[in-house]
């Protein structure tokens, strides 16, 4: 695969998701909608960092630097960093989506427009 059909599939899925977010009632699928979101995003960091190599680390007899090693890895690093970002977003969700469960007996969106009972 080249770096456009990837990021064209990292474009569909961020448009799968972004659709789920907008058109789903139920909070667990609107969090579920956001995670493929998430993974759309690291889809095309880790792309961009695979297929984006200056021409002089392109020659096999080059032994790259410490700080060249670091600018390759940055999609990469970025991509680890939103997964963790990621599972602490969803944690935090679940834990108010189950609050707002107990308080309300319903996890509909549409339901939630305003913070009192």
């Amino acid at each position: 695969m080249n770096l456009e059909r990837l990021l064209i599939l990292s474009a569909i899925l961020f448009a799968i998701g972004l659709y789920g977010a907008l058109t789903r009632r139920n909070a667990v699928a609107v969090l579920m909608a956001l995670e493929i979101m998430f993974s759309a995003v690291n889809l095309a960091f880790i792309a961009s960092s695979r297929y984006i190599v200056p021409s002089s680390l392109r020659v096999d007899s080059f032994i790259p630097s410490t700080e060249t090693v670091q600018s390759l890895l940055t999609g990469q690093i970025f991509a680890i960093f939103i997964i963790a970002v990621s599972a602490a977003e969803i944690a935090l969700g679940l834990a108010i989506i189950m609050v707002v469960y107990k308080n309300r007996d319903s996890i509909d969106v549409s339901e939630l427009n305003s913070l009192n009972r």
